[in-house]
Order: structure tokens, then C-alpha cells, then sequence
């Protein structure tokens, strides 16, 4: 049986991955064409990451965590998780590079990691819960 249960987490983790890396391509894409095509960066990278983020959303609750919960309850707590994650980026971005003097290159590396961690954990234990599946 655990071996299992191991076997769904890494599943379910290699999936959440998929979808991170494919919003963040999406989002990368959609800033760019946006913007190229004429709007101010400001609202073409809003619009961009608004739209990454209905995918990321939809393809995290319908393919990763197998679309079982009830959205009225998923969605205000993925945008409350997405809120936390982008401030605990910032802070693992300020940490690494004026505590430890990380290149920008290693900062970007921490702080994906970190972010990413940070919102699997979340999603796994409070947006997405096994306990909280609707009926």
C-alpha cells in the first residue's frame, strides 16, 4: 500500500511540474506577443499572467489533482496560494542575493525552487486536499 501512495505523490508531482513549467512557458509566450503587438508591458504582462493563470489553475485542478474538488472553495484558496508564493519570492530573492550574495542567475534558480515548493505544498495540503474532494 505505501508503495502505492508513493507512486500517486510522485505522479501527482511530476504532473504539478508539467503544469508549473507549461503556465510559465504560456505566460513567457503570451508577454511576449502582447507586448509586441502593441500594448503597454504593464497590461500585456497582466493579461499574460491572468491567462497563465485560469490554465494553470484549470490543468492543476482538472489533470493533477484529478478535478475532485469543489472550484467555489479551489479557486479563492489557489489565488490566496499564488499570492503567498510571489511574496515568498520576493523574500527568497532579497535573502539570496543580500545575505548570500547570489548572482542573479542563482537567485532566479533559489526562488524558482523555492516558490515552486512552496505552492506544491500548499496545493497539496489546503487548495487541493484529499479531504476536501466534493460529493
Amino acid at each position: 500500500m505505501k508503495g502505492l501512495a508513493r507512486k500517486l505523490a510522485a505522479v501527482r508531482l511530476f504532473r504539478f511540474g508539467v503544469v508549473g513549467v507549461g503556465a510559465a512557458l504560456l505566460f513567457f509566450v503570451l508577454s511576449w506577443a502582447l507586448v509586441s503587438a502593441g500594448l503597454p508591458p504593464f497590461f500585456g504582462s497582466v493579461i499574460a499572467y491572468a491567462l497563465a493563470f485560469i490554465v494553470a489553475y484549470s490543468a492543476q485542478h482538472g489533470w493533477t489533482f484529478e478535478g475532485q474538488h469543489d472550484h467555489g472553495r479551489a479557486l479563492p484558496r489557489y489565488l490566496v496560494t499564488q499570492l503567498v508564493c510571489a511574496m515568498v519570492a520576493g523574500l527568497s530573492a532579497h535573502v539570496a542575493v543580500s545575505i548570500f550574495s547570489a548572482s542573479p542567475l542563482a537567485m532566479s534558480a533559489i526562488v524558482t525552487l523555492v516558490a515552486g515548493a512552496a505552492s506544491y505544498v500548499l496545493s497539496s495540503v489546503w487548495v487541493f486536499r484529499d479531504d476536501q474532494r466534493a460529493t
